[in-house]
């Protein structure tokens, strides 16, 4: 694989820099370590740098040869995820609850190393803006940096982003373009009814038994009124009631998500999620609150993007081992709120390793650092050539 021969010369540093990361996972909106780290690297390299952009967000502007005015937008999440790490790896996490289980070190540490070839090299004619984005698992990050003005501050003309993949191997990138990941909410529902004793439910009304009816109800909602060919989810993942074997509690309560590719159904989603909240609610004689957030939007890669991803990634991977991904993924990743701002592409890069991200048995491999490193750079150096504008 013809990575490029600079950043594979310095990519046991790029290694380093991954494990480092990796055994000081900070989550969301309190990366303060790890965007420290990155300004460091970036100013070190002679790049200008920009912190604090939507909380612990950091932006790097590096202008390269020429007059061209073009500009382009590189993201990479920094977040790890309030989760425990199983592995006996020698630089596994070291702070309890944090762990990088989804790969967002190896993402910054790749965008790092396409920062420095390119400061290193400048060998593109415009602007490269080096977006290194806080709380991309479920908190907002990317619509933080977007509130505070990083397009109006650091204006692009298209972007990029990427994900490791160990559903694929190592070498191969994909790419879909058209609606790729489905946009998320999550909800929170909470009945309140009237406890009593277990031996008594007479004299209750219990929250418990609505419950299990409620979430059979919203279980016909994706069967029964999203249209087959509209794929959709609505999974509940927790519920919480109760603390005693013969109290019948007061309270319980339902939280979950929704995914789906069209903001038309999400809405219908949300429509029928209330309807029966309510109708349910009337029924047993309680209270019933729902509060449904959205969380993300529809990621959609735009054509042209994705074409550039691909015609670049078989300049750095063998050009077989370029593909457009079979279906649509029901996962989802505010890196497509950028998408709505900025036209561009989001793509997946596999690595060796078959434990899926977010599993707490989950290792990043990083023999994948200088294939994205190399992938990044590329796309610049593609889409903004030297003497272009000669």
């Amino acid at each position: 694989m013809p990575n490029i021969d600079r950043i594979e010369g310095f990519a046991d540093e790029l290694t380093a820099i991954r494990r480092d990361l990796h055994a000081h996972p900070e989550i969301g909106f309190q990366e303060i370590r790890t965007s420290g780290i990155v300004a460091d690297k970036l100013a070190q390299w002679g790049i200008e740098v920009h912190r604090g952009v939507g909380g612990t967000g950091v932006v790097g502007v590096l202008k390269g040869k020429g007059s061209g005015g073009r500009r382009i937008g590189l993201r990479a999440d920094m977040d790890a995820l309030p989760m425990e790490e199983n592995t006996n790896l020698n630089w596994r996490s070291t702070v309890p609850g944090a762990f990088h289980g989804c790969g967002h070190d190896g993402h910054t540490t790749m965008l790092l190393g396409s920062a420095r070839y390119l400061a290193e090299t400048r060998n593109f004619d415009g602007t490269v803006h080096f977006i290194f984005q806080p709380a991309e698992e479920g908190l907002g990050g990317a619509r933080a940096m977007i509130k505070d003005g990083l397009f109006e501050k650091f204006p692009c003309d298209e972007i990029y982003g990427l994900h490791n993949a160990p559903n694929l191997n190592l070498g191969e990138v994909a790419i879909l373009p058209g609606p790729a990941m489905a946009g998320a909410d999550f909800f929170d529902i909470t009945i309140t009814g009237y406890g009593g004793h277990g031996a008594r439910p007479e004299f209750s009304k219990d929250p418990v038994v609505i419950a299990m009816t409620l979430g059979q109800a919203l279980q016909t909602i994706v069967s029964r009124n999203v249209a087959p060919a509209d794929p959709a989810v609505l999974s509940i993942t927790q519920i919480h009631a109760g603390s005693a074997y013969n109290v019948i509690p007061g309270d319980a309560k339902l939280c979950g998500t929704v995914r789906a590719f069209s903001d038309e159904v999400r809405v219908l989603i949300r429509e029928r999620m209330r309807a029966i909240c309510a109708g349910i609610a009337s029924a047993f004689q309680v209270e019933i609150a729902v509060d449904i957030r959205d969380l993300f939007s529809v990621l959609v890669n735009q054509e042209e993007h994705s074409n550039v991803v691909a015609e670049v990634a078989r300049t750095v991977v063998k050009p077989d081992k370029v593909t457009t991904l079979p279906q649509r993924r029901m996962g989802s990743e505010d890196f497509a709120d950028m998408l709505q701002a900025v036209p561009g592409a989001y793509f997946w890069i596999g690595h060796d390793g078959s434990v899926p991200v977010h599993n707490p048995g989950y290792i990043f491999d990083d023999k994948v650092l200088p294939i994205g490193a190399s992938v990044f750079a590329r796309i610049i150096e593609t889409r903004l050539p030297v003497n272009a504008h000669a």
